[in-house]
């Protein structure tokens, strides 16, 4: 932000008074991103003198979420920071981490200095967005994106003029802003060469975090000098199977010549005088050397490759740029739902139908819209029809459309149908398995001839819609009982993709996680770690329609100001259901007995938090005075 000299507190105080008064204090004395913060200080209401108008910290709930939120970044961040304060022990300083909202997560410090930090909350919980504390170096380093140092004087609120502070962002392989590093300290022992220390191990944390998010993608790691390969100076970059960047550290996007906005829409061979192919052919012959490119301009950077190499290497330059795409979206982790995606990916713009199975519950229609949002007919309508839905007097008249005055009670302008109305885009048959014998017979005569004659004549009008289709029967079985004609079984089925019951995912955390940011977008809660760990136990008969219910209902439960879910806010049904799961297992540690003593423990710290009021207990808890009543007879103790 500066040369090595802060600027003299006299002329800071002097700036300051103009500031307040309304005149221009904009000189070569003060810094332009020092006299942008004071000026958004100055708009938020702050004085310099005055008090907060904020609590100095989160609630331990609240705290508690917010490290949930951030778990990937402490856990790459925790080791970088106790080798940082071994940097700058016994200095009278502190170091610290915060989230990109700017609430410290987590501080290492020494004991004298300690004290005073937490008298002006620089402590676990505390919110340092410029907006509450004025300019400091952890939120002014949000607000400007760039590593920043704020010494003495310079903080807008006097009360931390006693302070030394340099903070520099952390950006996650995409160019997200996740949080800041800070060291701050005692304003005596400030050091010129603590920024730079910072901006470093904050280079660091992002390498850690850029390799550990793209582990699953083809990365090279590069460098000017082949010797910086390895180092907290190298670049990464992050492949897609057909060489496109999907992912790069801020070291490689400089390499490169590239900007934040160039990630996903940028392929390799752009930026280097190879392609992935030659690349790939290089790192075979030469496993151990660096390999050796070139830049557009000339200059040479040396390059190693990691990773696995993709299964089949698309044409480069022929394929469309690897993005990240709806499928992409509802992808959670687990292994046999991203095999289904993936296989899914191969097909979509090929003519190619595609036949999703699966218990009811698991997602077919949102894994068939997110194929078609991934497909080159994404801006195409997508048209989905539950064939058990439709009466069978009106199946055939909804499916194919008809003339006016086709029939009774027929529309007089006519109805083009829901084939037609595909058209351009994707048809979606949910539950194909229970469409009636004779509408199958004449759908296939559809699907062969691309062509549909509306009911009550007239000219047969061209198709053109990718086909998908759903089902949880088994169609194979079906054909053979003689309850699914067998040539529209093959007409239907170019793929099928079985998606996994959620018993069966290893993913279950972050479904949780996703289902509570969909159904509570303004402050999703989360979950107690004891009940987490019994629902994912849990094998929950109707899938993700069932957990999303639960979820939805529990988090309905919460009173004004709980942000977590526990055993007392679920529904008595699901309660029930857990109880009577199986016994003790090594993959299930909680048996029947805990579960029923844990509601139980509920039930008497509500009663006790309201006084024996057994009505209050029970609203609190989420359930009716009845159960609560019969909860408390069925217990031990009576």
């Amino acid at each position: 932000m500066r040369a090595n000299s802060p600027v003299p507190a006299p002329l800071l105080r002097q700036a300051r008074r103009k500031l307040l008064a309304g005149d221009d204090f904009s000189d070569a004395t003060i810094d332009e991103r020092l006299a942008r913060s004071w000026r958004r200080s100055l708009a938020a209401g702050l004085s310099p003198t005055g008090r907060l108008a904020v609590p100095d910290n989160l609630t331990a709930s609240e705290l508690g979420r917010a490290l949930g939120r951030n778990h990937e970044l402490l856990n790459h961040s925790r080791p970088i920071m106790e080798y940082l304060f071994e940097q700058v022990r016994h200095s009278h300083s502190m170091v610290v981490l915060a989230d990109n909202r700017g609430v410290l997560m987590h501080t290492l410090g020494d004991a004298d200095f300690l004290g005073k930090a937490e008298r002006v909350a620089l402590m676990s919980g505390a919110c340092w967005d410029e907006r509450q504390r004025g300019t400091n170096a952890i939120g002014t380093a949000l607000a400007e994106a760039a590593g920043i140092e704020i010494h003495g004087d310079e903080h807008f609120l006097e009360r931390n003029g006693f302070l030394t502070c340099a903070a520099a962002p952390i950006v996650s392989a995409t160019g997200e802003l996740l949080g800041i590093l800070d060291i701050s300290g005692d304003r005596r022992s400030r050091h010129p060469h603590t920024l730079g220390l910072v901006n470093t191990a904050a280079r660091m944390i992002e390498n850690r975090l850029v390799a550990d998010a793209c582990r699953r993608h083809l990365r090279l790691y590069l460098h000017p000098d082949p010797a910086g390969i390895g180092t907290v100076a190298e670049g990464i970059v992050a492949l897609s199977e057909d060489g496109w960047i999907v992912g790069a550290n801020r070291n490689a996007l400089r390499m490169l010549g590239l900007a934040t906005a160039d990630i996903g829409g940028t392929p390799l061979f752009r930026t280097v005088d190879a392609r992935l192919e030659d690349i790939l052919a290089q790192a075979r012959r030469r496993p151990q050397q660096p390999l050796r490119l070139h830049r557009p301009d000339g200059t040479p950077l040396y390059a190693r490759l990691d990773g696995h190499e993709p299964r089949a290497l698309a044409v480069a330059g022929s394929a469309a740029p690897a993005r990240s795409d709806a499928l992409a979206a509802l992808d959670t982790g687990d292994a046999r739902w991203r095999a289904a995606a993936d296989r899914a990916r191969r097909i979509v713009g090929k003519d190619i139908p595609l036949l999703i199975t699966g218990e009811s519950g698991v997602g077919k229609e949102m894994f068939a819209r997110a194929a078609h949002q991934s497909s080159p007919q994404r801006d195409g309508p997508f048209v989905a029809i539950n064939c058990a839905a439709l009466p069978e007097s009106l199946i055939e008249a909804e499916l194919f459309g008809y003339v006016g005055g086709a029939f009774t009670g027929a529309r007089k302008e006519g109805y083009i149908g829901r084939l037609r109305e595909a058209d351009g885009g994707t048809l979606f048959l949910d539950e194909i398995g229970d469409m009636p014998l004779a509408m199958q017979t004449r759908l296939l005569r559809v699907l062969q001839e691309r062509q549909v004659t509306p009911l009550g004549g007239g000219q047969p009008v061209d198709l053109r819609f990718a086909l998908i289709c759903a089902t949880h029967r088994d169609l194979p079985g079906a054909c053979a009982a003689g309850a699914f004609r067998s040539d529209l079984y093959y007409r239907i089925n170019g793929l099928t993709l079985q998606l996994p019951a959620l018993r069966q995912r290893s993913d279950f955390a972050a479904l949780c996680d996703k289902l509570l940011d969909q159904l509570f977008p303004d402050s999703p809660p989360s979950i107690a770690p004891a009940l987490q760990q019994r629902l994912a136990a849990y094998a929950w008969p109707g899938n993700l329609r069932q957990l999303a219910s639960a979820l939805r209902t529990a988090g309905a439960m919460l009173d004004p100001g709980e942000t977590r879910i526990d055993w007392c806010h679920l529904p008595d049904d699901l309660l029930e259901a857990l109880q009577q799961a199986p016994e003790k297992t090594p993959e299930n540690p909680v048996d029947r007995k805990n579960l029923a003593a844990m509601s139980l423990a509920a039930i008497h710290q509500a009663l006790a938090e309201h006084a024996g009021n057994h009505s209050a207990a029970a609203r609190q808890l989420g359930i009716s005075r009845q159960t609560l009543y019969r909860k408390l007879k069925e217990s031990p103790t009576g």
